[in-house]
């Protein structure tokens, strides 16, 4: 899962706590970890939704202003057969080798 350096600095903030994906399958599970550039993430919930059941709430929780900030990022997205909500949070830097 690629995310964008500002994002991931966000989440680490815990100003984000949400992301969005289009995938033919998912490329993280729940309950899993994700290396990377500013620490380990943490996967919480995945869920399998429609991007017009996105609330207004879960746009700001994955950083847009509001659902039309939310819908503009969309359009610009790839197209994939399903659309995913993903809980996301940082643990920390991960531990030396």
């Amino acid at each position: 899962m690629l995310i964008k350096r500002e994002v991931l600095e966000a989440i680490k903030a815990g100003q984000i706590t949400l992301q969005f994906r289009r995938w033919t399958r998912p490329s993280v599970k729940a309950g899993g970890t994700l290396k990377t550039r500013v620490g380990l993430l943490r996967i919480g919930r995945i869920d399998e939704m429609r991007p017009e059941d996105v609330t207004a709430v879960d746009a700001r929780k994955a950083g847009f202003r509001d659902i039309a900030d939310f819908r503009a990022w969309l359009n610009t997205m790839k197209q994939g057969p399903l659309f995913h909500r993903i809980e996301v949070s940082y643990i920390g830097e991960p531990p030396s080798v």
